[in-house]
């Protein structure tokens, strides 16, 4: 009796899994700076500094922008976590980096001890390979999609009205 050779998956296969488990870490790590980042800004003593600070810096009205970047990074952070709306999000990683290096860590230079902008080059990265790529299969977006297209399935009408959840579920990714 002859065996049927065995099926090895190499790692450079990269089934599907393994690649939705690789958007994990930056995902989560993205995710955690976030919240840490919009949670710092929304405390009461830090709103008062942050908008004196972000005055200064001739953003104004200070407060209001405090609490939307807060805001928005703390959306982000859940956002990035759960794996849902990651393009949106990513992009407001993106816009929110690229200010603070605009009008804070530029004139730093690069070095991160130095004040610089390397660790807002790091999370603009991960929030662009989110952008490009999307949450993966480990997310609350799979998840929803994954419903979605069984229900359009299970009613074999593949509408354009149906069509519309599955298709604003990939924009938003």
């Amino acid at each position: 009796m002859r065996r049927a050779p065995m099926n090895v998956t190499m790692l450079n296969e990269q089934p599907s899994l393994l690649k939705s488990a690789a958007l994990l870490p930056p995902r989560l790590s993205l995710g955690a700076t976030m919240i840490q980042h919009g949670v710092a800004k929304l405390k009461k003593d830090s709103l008062e500094q942050n908008a004196g600070m972000f005055e200064q810096l001739g953003i104004k009205p200070g407060k209001p922008w405090v609490l939307a970047t807060g805001i928005t990074e703390l959306v982000a952070g859940v956002s990035s976590i759960l794996g849902i709306a990651t393009r949106f999000t990513a992009l407001s990683v993106i816009v929110t980096q690229a200010v603070a290096i605009a009008k804070v860590h530029a004139k730093n230079g690069f070095d991160a001890t130095k004040g610089g902008y390397e660790f807002n080059v790091a999370l603009i990265a991960i929030a662009l390979g989110t952008l490009m790529r999307g949450p993966g299969r480990l997310s609350l977006h799979s998840a929803l999609e994954r419903r979605v297209k069984r229900k359009e399935l299970r009613h074999f009408r593949l509408l354009p009205r149906q069509r519309r959840g599955s298709m604003l579920l990939d924009a938003l990714g």
